[in-house]
């Protein structure tokens, strides 16, 4: 059975950084993508960054890009999101997920497994 488990979140300024962790297990994950969604109270569930397990291909949402970066360690099984630069609309739950076909995509549906999601709160 797939096991997602997030880590990393915290309170941070506004302009500071975070490292959030997604702990893999239960299968083997070298055909599969892995992605990072965040969803802030009220809105919907938002696609952040997707990393495919075996080529290292990633694909970033605009809103992300240039200040955070999805990475994955094999060895741990393990995918990690950096975030720098942090605003306050950035604010969210933040949930890893993982898709069985190894889609690198932005959507929502096209993931299997879900981790129970890490807060993540910039304050300014």
């Amino acid at each position: 059975q797939v096991q997602l488990v997030e880590s990393g979140g915290g309170l941070v300024q506004a302009g500071g950084s975070l490292r959030l962790s997604c702990a893999a297990s239960g299968r083997t994950f070298s055909s599969y993508a892995m992605g990072w969604f965040r969803q802030a109270p009220g809105k919907e569930r938002e696609f952040v960054a997707a990393i495919n397990w075996s080529s290292g291909g990633t694909y970033v949402a605009d809103s992300v890009k240039g200040r955070f970066t999805i990475s994955r360690d094999n060895a741990k099984n393990t995918v990690y999101l950096q975030m720098n630069s942090l605003k306050p609309e950035d604010t969210a739950v933040y949930y890893c997920a993982a898709d069985p076909q190894g889609v690198v995509a932005g959507v929502a549906v096209e993931y299997d497994y879900w981790g129970q999601g890490t807060q993540v709160t910039v304050s300014s």
